[in-house]
Protein backbone atom coordinates (compact mmCIF):
# COMPACT_ATOMS: atom_id res chain seq x y z
CA UNK A 1 0.00 0.00 0.00
CA UNK A 2 1.54 3.37 -0.99
CA UNK A 3 2.13 6.07 1.61
CA UNK A 4 -0.85 8.46 1.95
CA UNK A 5 -0.72 12.12 1.05
CA UNK A 6 -1.66 13.14 4.60
CA UNK A 7 -1.99 11.35 7.93
CA UNK A 8 -2.73 13.17 11.15
CA UNK A 9 -3.72 12.37 14.71
CA UNK A 10 -5.90 14.60 16.90
CA UNK A 11 -6.30 14.47 20.67
CA UNK A 12 -9.51 15.70 22.26
CA UNK A 13 -8.58 18.44 24.74
CA UNK A 14 -11.36 17.42 27.13
CA UNK A 15 -11.40 13.60 27.17
CA UNK A 16 -8.01 12.78 25.67
CA UNK A 17 -9.60 10.50 23.11
CA UNK A 18 -7.88 10.38 19.76
CA UNK A 19 -9.13 10.89 16.24
CA UNK A 20 -7.47 10.39 12.86
CA UNK A 21 -7.66 11.66 9.31
CA UNK A 22 -5.89 10.04 6.38
CA UNK A 23 -6.00 11.45 2.85
CA UNK A 24 -4.83 8.71 0.52
CA UNK A 25 -5.27 10.49 -2.81
CA UNK A 26 -6.78 13.65 -4.30
CA UNK A 27 -8.55 13.92 -7.65
CA UNK A 28 -9.28 17.47 -8.79
CA UNK A 29 -8.14 18.46 -5.31
CA UNK A 30 -10.88 16.55 -3.48
CA UNK A 31 -11.15 13.24 -1.61
CA UNK A 32 -14.05 11.16 -0.32
CA UNK A 33 -14.40 8.83 2.65
CA UNK A 34 -16.61 8.34 5.68
CA UNK A 35 -16.01 8.94 9.36
CA UNK A 36 -16.18 5.98 11.75
CA UNK A 37 -16.34 5.92 15.54
CA UNK A 38 -15.41 2.83 17.50
CA UNK A 39 -13.42 2.00 20.60
CA UNK A 40 -9.97 0.84 19.52
CA UNK A 41 -9.87 2.65 16.18
CA UNK A 42 -6.27 3.23 15.03
CA UNK A 43 -4.50 5.35 12.47
CA UNK A 44 -3.33 2.23 10.63
CA UNK A 45 -6.93 1.07 10.32
CA UNK A 46 -7.97 4.47 8.97
CA UNK A 47 -5.09 4.43 6.48
CA UNK A 48 -6.21 1.04 5.14
CA UNK A 49 -9.75 2.30 4.80
CA UNK A 50 -8.59 5.48 3.05
CA UNK A 51 -6.71 3.44 0.47
CA UNK A 52 -9.79 1.29 0.07
CA UNK A 53 -11.76 4.43 -0.74
CA UNK A 54 -9.27 5.28 -3.48
CA UNK A 55 -9.98 1.86 -5.00
CA UNK A 56 -13.77 2.19 -4.61
CA UNK A 57 -13.77 5.54 -6.35
CA UNK A 58 -11.67 4.19 -9.23
CA UNK A 59 -13.83 1.09 -9.65
CA UNK A 60 -16.89 3.24 -10.33
CA UNK A 61 -15.20 5.46 -12.91
CA UNK A 62 -17.38 5.82 -16.01
CA UNK A 63 -15.97 8.24 -18.60
CA UNK A 64 -19.50 8.81 -19.92
CA UNK A 65 -20.97 9.61 -16.50
CA UNK A 66 -21.36 13.00 -14.84
CA UNK A 67 -19.88 11.72 -11.59
CA UNK A 68 -16.11 11.93 -11.71
CA UNK A 69 -14.47 9.76 -9.03
CA UNK A 70 -12.70 11.62 -6.25
CA UNK A 71 -9.63 10.64 -4.26
CA UNK A 72 -9.78 8.36 -1.24
CA UNK A 73 -9.78 9.38 2.43
CA UNK A 74 -11.09 8.28 5.80
CA UNK A 75 -11.66 9.62 9.29
CA UNK A 76 -11.79 7.71 12.56
CA UNK A 77 -12.37 8.38 16.25
CA UNK A 78 -11.27 6.02 19.01
CA UNK A 79 -14.43 6.15 21.13
CA UNK A 80 -17.43 3.94 21.79
CA UNK A 81 -20.37 5.66 20.05
CA UNK A 82 -22.61 4.64 22.97
CA UNK A 83 -20.42 6.55 25.44
CA UNK A 84 -22.26 9.59 26.90
CA UNK A 85 -19.29 11.75 25.90
CA UNK A 86 -19.23 10.49 22.28
CA UNK A 87 -21.28 13.27 20.73
CA UNK A 88 -19.15 16.00 22.27
CA UNK A 89 -16.01 14.25 21.06
CA UNK A 90 -17.50 14.06 17.56
CA UNK A 91 -18.32 17.77 17.50
CA UNK A 92 -14.85 18.75 18.69
CA UNK A 93 -13.25 16.41 16.14
CA UNK A 94 -15.23 18.04 13.34
CA UNK A 95 -14.31 21.49 14.64
CA UNK A 96 -10.64 20.50 14.47
CA UNK A 97 -11.06 18.99 10.98
CA UNK A 98 -13.11 21.91 9.67
CA UNK A 99 -10.30 23.35 7.47
CA UNK A 100 -9.84 19.98 5.77
CA UNK A 101 -13.57 19.41 5.29
CA UNK A 102 -13.98 22.89 3.86
CA UNK A 103 -11.05 22.39 1.49
CA UNK A 104 -10.59 18.81 0.30
CA UNK A 105 -12.22 16.07 2.43
CA UNK A 106 -15.86 15.06 1.88
CA UNK A 107 -17.22 12.70 4.50
CA UNK A 108 -20.33 11.05 5.90
CA UNK A 109 -21.52 8.20 8.10
CA UNK A 110 -19.52 5.05 8.66
CA UNK A 111 -19.29 2.42 11.39
CA UNK A 112 -20.77 3.64 14.68
CA UNK A 113 -22.34 6.81 13.28
CA UNK A 114 -25.56 7.62 11.43
CA UNK A 115 -25.77 10.35 8.82
CA UNK A 116 -28.24 12.26 10.98
CA UNK A 117 -25.72 12.30 13.84
CA UNK A 118 -22.87 13.38 11.57
CA UNK A 119 -25.00 16.16 10.03
CA UNK A 120 -26.13 17.44 13.44
CA UNK A 121 -22.58 17.44 14.77
CA UNK A 122 -21.32 19.17 11.62
CA UNK A 123 -23.85 21.97 12.13
CA UNK A 124 -22.77 22.30 15.77
CA UNK A 125 -19.16 22.45 14.58
CA UNK A 126 -19.96 25.36 12.26
CA UNK A 127 -19.76 23.47 8.97
CA UNK A 128 -22.00 24.22 6.01
CA UNK A 129 -21.93 20.55 5.01
CA UNK A 130 -19.64 17.55 5.32
CA UNK A 131 -19.38 17.43 1.50
CA UNK A 132 -18.89 21.15 0.88
CA UNK A 133 -15.40 20.64 -0.57
CA UNK A 134 -16.96 19.13 -3.69
CA UNK A 135 -19.31 22.04 -4.33
CA UNK A 136 -16.76 23.90 -6.46
CA UNK A 137 -16.72 20.96 -8.89
CA UNK A 138 -20.47 21.13 -9.57
CA UNK A 139 -21.96 22.68 -12.69
CA UNK A 140 -25.01 23.92 -10.77
CA UNK A 141 -24.40 23.90 -7.03
CA UNK A 142 -27.91 25.03 -6.05
CA UNK A 143 -29.64 22.34 -8.11
CA UNK A 144 -27.16 19.66 -7.02
CA UNK A 145 -27.54 20.40 -3.32
CA UNK A 146 -31.33 20.44 -3.65
CA UNK A 147 -31.22 17.08 -5.44
CA UNK A 148 -29.13 15.48 -2.68
CA UNK A 149 -31.28 17.05 0.05
CA UNK A 150 -34.44 15.72 -1.60
CA UNK A 151 -32.88 12.26 -1.99
CA UNK A 152 -32.06 12.10 1.71
CA UNK A 153 -35.66 13.03 2.53
CA UNK A 154 -37.08 10.03 0.65
CA UNK A 155 -38.62 7.33 2.83
CA UNK A 156 -39.06 3.78 1.51
CA UNK A 157 -41.40 1.61 3.59
CA UNK A 158 -40.39 3.36 6.78
CA UNK A 159 -36.62 3.44 6.11
CA UNK A 160 -34.66 6.33 4.61
CA UNK A 161 -33.39 5.86 1.05
CA UNK A 162 -29.85 6.70 2.22
CA UNK A 163 -30.02 3.72 4.61
CA UNK A 164 -31.06 1.33 1.85
CA UNK A 165 -28.86 1.99 -1.19
CA UNK A 166 -25.79 0.38 0.40
CA UNK A 167 -27.74 -2.76 1.24
CA UNK A 168 -29.15 -2.79 -2.27
CA UNK A 169 -25.58 -2.85 -3.59
CA UNK A 170 -24.55 -5.67 -1.26
CA UNK A 171 -27.62 -7.70 -2.16
CA UNK A 172 -27.04 -7.22 -5.88
CA UNK A 173 -23.45 -8.39 -5.43
CA UNK A 174 -24.74 -11.60 -3.85
CA UNK A 175 -27.43 -12.13 -6.49
CA UNK A 176 -24.87 -11.63 -9.25
CA UNK A 177 -22.57 -14.24 -7.71
CA UNK A 178 -25.48 -16.70 -7.38
CA UNK A 179 -26.51 -16.10 -11.00
CA UNK A 180 -22.98 -16.76 -12.27
CA UNK A 181 -22.87 -19.98 -10.25
CA UNK A 182 -26.32 -21.09 -11.41
CA UNK A 183 -27.70 -21.15 -7.86
CA UNK A 184 -31.40 -20.42 -7.32
CA UNK A 185 -32.33 -17.59 -4.96
CA UNK A 186 -35.17 -19.48 -3.34
CA UNK A 187 -33.92 -21.33 -0.29
CA UNK A 188 -30.36 -20.01 -0.42
CA UNK A 189 -29.40 -19.44 3.22
CA UNK A 190 -27.85 -16.21 4.47
CA UNK A 191 -26.27 -15.25 7.79
CA UNK A 192 -25.46 -11.63 8.62
CA UNK A 193 -23.19 -10.25 11.29
CA UNK A 194 -24.70 -6.84 11.96
CA UNK A 195 -28.21 -5.48 11.41
CA UNK A 196 -27.40 -1.78 11.25
CA UNK A 197 -27.68 0.40 8.17
CA UNK A 198 -25.75 -1.89 5.83
CA UNK A 199 -26.75 -5.25 7.30
CA UNK A 200 -30.39 -4.29 7.69
CA UNK A 201 -30.71 -3.03 4.13
CA UNK A 202 -28.98 -6.14 2.79
CA UNK A 203 -31.28 -8.43 4.76
CA UNK A 204 -34.37 -6.66 3.44
CA UNK A 205 -33.37 -6.89 -0.22
CA UNK A 206 -32.26 -10.51 0.04
CA UNK A 207 -35.43 -11.51 1.87
CA UNK A 208 -37.55 -9.91 -0.84
CA UNK A 209 -35.50 -11.67 -3.52
CA UNK A 210 -36.45 -15.02 -1.99
CA UNK A 211 -33.31 -15.91 -0.05
CA UNK A 212 -33.69 -17.26 3.48
CA UNK A 213 -32.05 -15.27 6.29
CA UNK A 214 -31.27 -17.95 8.87
CA UNK A 215 -29.21 -15.92 11.36
CA UNK A 216 -28.24 -12.39 12.34
CA UNK A 217 -25.81 -11.22 15.00
CA UNK A 218 -25.66 -8.02 17.03
CA UNK A 219 -23.82 -6.91 20.17
CA UNK A 220 -26.11 -9.08 22.34
CA UNK A 221 -25.49 -12.33 20.47
CA UNK A 222 -26.77 -14.34 17.53
CA UNK A 223 -30.43 -14.87 16.61
CA UNK A 224 -31.04 -17.94 14.45
CA UNK A 225 -33.85 -19.90 12.89
CA UNK A 226 -33.02 -22.66 10.37
CA UNK A 227 -36.49 -22.21 8.85
CA UNK A 228 -35.81 -18.51 8.26
CA UNK A 229 -36.15 -15.38 10.36
CA UNK A 230 -38.81 -12.73 9.88
CA UNK A 231 -36.59 -9.98 8.52
CA UNK A 232 -39.22 -7.25 8.67
CA UNK A 233 -39.98 -8.09 12.31
CA UNK A 234 -36.29 -7.92 13.22
CA UNK A 235 -35.87 -4.60 11.43
CA UNK A 236 -38.84 -3.18 13.32
CA UNK A 237 -37.37 -4.43 16.62
CA UNK A 238 -33.87 -2.93 16.26
CA UNK A 239 -32.57 0.30 17.78
CA UNK A 240 -30.43 2.99 16.16
CA UNK A 241 -27.30 0.85 16.61
CA UNK A 242 -28.84 -2.27 15.05
CA UNK A 243 -29.47 -4.07 18.36
CA UNK A 244 -32.60 -6.23 18.30
CA UNK A 245 -35.12 -6.20 21.17
CA UNK A 246 -35.20 -9.87 22.20
CA UNK A 247 -38.76 -9.59 23.51
CA UNK A 248 -39.88 -9.23 19.89
CA UNK A 249 -38.43 -12.55 18.66
CA UNK A 250 -40.61 -15.18 17.00
CA UNK A 251 -41.56 -18.49 18.58
CA UNK A 252 -39.01 -20.51 16.63
CA UNK A 253 -36.14 -18.04 16.93
CA UNK A 254 -33.10 -19.17 18.92
CA UNK A 255 -30.76 -17.01 20.99
CA UNK A 256 -27.18 -18.18 20.57
CA UNK A 257 -23.79 -16.86 21.78
CA UNK A 258 -22.25 -13.86 20.09
CA UNK A 259 -19.76 -15.74 17.93
CA UNK A 260 -22.24 -18.42 16.81
CA UNK A 261 -22.83 -16.54 13.54
CA UNK A 262 -19.48 -17.85 12.31
CA UNK A 263 -20.54 -21.51 12.41
CA UNK A 264 -24.19 -21.27 11.38
CA UNK A 265 -25.02 -23.60 8.49
CA UNK A 266 -25.39 -21.15 5.63
CA UNK A 267 -24.57 -20.61 1.98
CA UNK A 268 -23.74 -16.90 2.17
CA UNK A 269 -22.06 -15.20 5.13
CA UNK A 270 -22.27 -11.40 5.26
CA UNK A 271 -20.02 -9.68 7.84
CA UNK A 272 -21.71 -6.28 8.00
CA UNK A 273 -20.47 -4.89 11.31
CA UNK A 274 -16.90 -4.66 12.54
CA UNK A 275 -13.50 -4.85 10.89
CA UNK A 276 -11.16 -7.83 11.47
CA UNK A 277 -14.03 -10.15 12.46
CA UNK A 278 -12.72 -13.20 10.58
CA UNK A 279 -9.18 -14.28 11.36
CA UNK A 280 -7.02 -17.40 10.88
CA UNK A 281 -8.16 -18.73 14.24
CA UNK A 282 -11.91 -18.73 13.51
CA UNK A 283 -12.18 -19.05 9.73
CA UNK A 284 -12.35 -22.85 9.93
CA UNK A 285 -15.76 -22.58 11.62
CA UNK A 286 -17.30 -21.05 8.51
CA UNK A 287 -19.56 -23.29 6.42
CA UNK A 288 -20.55 -20.74 3.76
CA UNK A 289 -19.62 -20.98 0.09
CA UNK A 290 -19.46 -17.18 -0.22
CA UNK A 291 -18.32 -14.49 2.22
CA UNK A 292 -19.58 -11.09 1.14
CA UNK A 293 -17.84 -8.15 2.83
CA UNK A 294 -20.54 -5.59 3.59
CA UNK A 295 -18.32 -4.20 6.37
CA UNK A 296 -14.89 -2.68 5.76
CA UNK A 297 -11.91 -4.99 6.33
CA UNK A 298 -13.85 -7.82 8.03
CA UNK A 299 -11.63 -10.66 6.75
CA UNK A 300 -7.93 -10.62 7.59
CA UNK A 301 -5.63 -11.43 4.65
CA UNK A 302 -4.24 -14.57 6.27
CA UNK A 303 -7.78 -15.82 6.89
CA UNK A 304 -8.78 -15.10 3.30
CA UNK A 305 -5.85 -17.16 2.05
CA UNK A 306 -6.99 -20.14 4.14
CA UNK A 307 -10.61 -19.69 3.07
CA UNK A 308 -9.62 -19.56 -0.60
CA UNK A 309 -7.69 -22.80 -0.24
CA UNK A 310 -10.81 -24.59 0.92
CA UNK A 311 -13.00 -23.20 -1.84
CA UNK A 312 -14.68 -20.26 -0.13
CA UNK A 313 -15.10 -17.20 -2.34
CA UNK A 314 -14.63 -13.83 -0.64
CA UNK A 315 -16.28 -10.90 -2.41
CA UNK A 316 -14.21 -7.89 -1.26
CA UNK A 317 -15.42 -4.78 0.52
CA UNK A 318 -13.97 -2.38 -2.06
CA UNK A 319 -16.55 -3.75 -4.50
CA UNK A 320 -19.43 -4.97 -2.36
CA UNK A 321 -20.08 -1.97 -0.11
CA UNK A 322 -19.17 0.75 -2.61
CA UNK A 323 -22.72 1.66 -3.63
CA UNK A 324 -23.42 4.00 -0.70
CA UNK A 325 -20.53 6.28 -1.59
CA UNK A 326 -21.31 6.09 -5.31
CA UNK A 327 -25.01 6.92 -4.76
CA UNK A 328 -24.10 10.19 -3.04
CA UNK A 329 -22.12 11.27 -6.08
CA UNK A 330 -24.47 9.87 -8.73
CA UNK A 331 -27.15 12.01 -7.11
CA UNK A 332 -25.09 15.15 -6.45
CA UNK A 333 -23.46 15.23 -9.89
CA UNK A 334 -26.75 14.47 -11.64
CA UNK A 335 -26.44 10.96 -13.06
CA UNK A 336 -29.74 10.21 -11.28
CA UNK A 337 -32.51 12.31 -9.79
CA UNK A 338 -33.82 12.25 -6.23
CA UNK A 339 -35.82 9.09 -6.79
CA UNK A 340 -35.86 5.72 -5.05
CA UNK A 341 -36.65 3.95 -8.31
CA UNK A 342 -33.71 5.60 -10.08
CA UNK A 343 -31.40 5.02 -7.12
CA UNK A 344 -32.14 1.30 -6.92
CA UNK A 345 -32.12 0.77 -10.68
CA UNK A 346 -28.80 2.56 -11.15
CA UNK A 347 -27.29 0.78 -8.15
CA UNK A 348 -28.39 -2.64 -9.38
CA UNK A 349 -27.18 -2.00 -12.91
CA UNK A 350 -23.81 -0.61 -11.82
CA UNK A 351 -23.12 -3.24 -9.17
CA UNK A 352 -24.13 -6.13 -11.41
CA UNK A 353 -21.77 -4.92 -14.14
CA UNK A 354 -18.95 -4.34 -11.66
CA UNK A 355 -19.29 -7.65 -9.79
CA UNK A 356 -19.69 -9.62 -13.02
CA UNK A 357 -16.57 -7.98 -14.42
CA UNK A 358 -14.55 -8.65 -11.27
CA UNK A 359 -15.59 -12.30 -11.06
CA UNK A 360 -14.88 -12.83 -14.76
CA UNK A 361 -11.44 -11.24 -14.42
CA UNK A 362 -10.65 -13.36 -11.37
CA UNK A 363 -11.58 -16.47 -13.30
CA UNK A 364 -9.52 -15.47 -16.33
CA UNK A 365 -6.48 -14.49 -14.26
CA UNK A 366 -6.75 -17.48 -11.94
CA UNK A 367 -6.80 -15.24 -8.90
CA UNK A 368 -9.18 -14.05 -6.16
CA UNK A 369 -11.96 -11.47 -6.60
CA UNK A 370 -10.00 -9.11 -4.33
CA UNK A 371 -6.87 -9.33 -6.48
CA UNK A 372 -9.02 -8.83 -9.58
CA UNK A 373 -10.69 -5.75 -8.07
CA UNK A 374 -7.34 -4.23 -7.13
CA UNK A 375 -6.04 -4.89 -10.65
CA UNK A 376 -9.18 -3.31 -12.13
CA UNK A 377 -8.72 -0.21 -9.98
CA UNK A 378 -5.00 -0.07 -10.85
CA UNK A 379 -5.99 0.05 -14.52
CA UNK A 380 -8.42 2.91 -13.88
CA UNK A 381 -6.26 5.14 -11.69
CA UNK A 382 -3.78 6.29 -14.38
CA UNK A 383 -6.68 6.98 -16.76
CA UNK A 384 -8.33 9.19 -14.13
CA UNK A 385 -4.99 10.90 -13.34
CA UNK A 386 -4.38 11.63 -17.02
CA UNK A 387 -7.84 13.09 -17.53
CA UNK A 388 -7.79 15.05 -14.27
CA UNK A 389 -4.14 15.89 -13.49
Amino acid sequence: MPAPLLSLTWSDPITGRRGFLVIDRLVRGVSSGGLRMRAGCTVDEVAQLAHGMTLKEALHYNPEGKYVPLGGAKGGIDCDPRDPEAYGVLVRYLEAMRPYIESFWTTGEDLGLTQDTVDRAATDAGLVSTVQAVYRLLDDEVAARARLRDAFAIDVDGIGLDELVGGCGVAESILTALDRAGVAYEGTRVCLQGLGTMGGGTARFLDRAGLKVVAVADVKGTIANPDGLSVESLLAARDAHGTVDRSMLGAGDLELPGDAWLSVETDVLVPAAISYAIDPGNQDQITARWIVEAANLPVLPAAEELLTRRGVTVLPDVVVNSATNAWWWWTLFGDIEASADQAFAHTRRSMRALVSGILERAEQDGTTPRAAAHAWAADQLPIIAERYP
